[in-house]
């Protein structure tokens, strides 16, 4: 189910990393934040509370290997979660790699910049990119379903 005029429904919301039946993986292309992801609901849904417990599962695994990965590849000082969808009322969540260095440390990757970004250390987690989203694309791919008898 698609919504006229939302933005999530309507276009992809950034790079696309990964598609499943269910959610698409995005980065978000937020100057001086080069490991900042959406994972969006497939369907216009605005809560997380709209979805079923398997759907709540699988969308929170998501978000969890999204987490992990993350850790995994670019080491941040800490890894931001958030579903706002104030603007957006589209289930989406942030998923975003913070870095003492990052423009808004330690306020929330939304508030008043306090410094530019590290112009050297933002192009080391961009050619880190191509492996971590790799990863993403192969963690996030939908397995097939086991078949009795198989």
């Amino acid at each position: 189910m698609r919504a006229a005029g939302c933005p999530l429904c309507e276009a992809t919301g950034g790079h696309l990393v990964s598609e499943t039946g269910k959610f698409r993986l995005v980065r978000a292309d937020e100057d001086g934040y080069p490991a900042f992801y959406r994972l969006v609901w497939g369907e216009h849904v605005r809560e997380f509370s709209d979805l079923d417990d398997a759907d709540r599962a699988v969308f929170l695994e998501a978000m969890v290997t999204v987490e992990r990965l993350l850790r995994h590849h670019v080491q941040p000082a800490k890894v931001n979660l958030a579903s706002l969808g104030n603007i957006v009322p589209h289930l989406h969540w942030h998923v975003i790699a913070r870095f003492e260095w990052d423009p808004a440390w330690p306020a929330a990757a939304w508030a008043t910049p306090q410094r530019s970004a590290d112009a050297a250390a933002v192009a080391a987690i961009e050619a880190r990119r191509p492996v971590l989203e790799a990863a993403l694309a192969q963690a996030l791919a939908p397995r097939p379903a086991n078949r009795a008898g198989s």
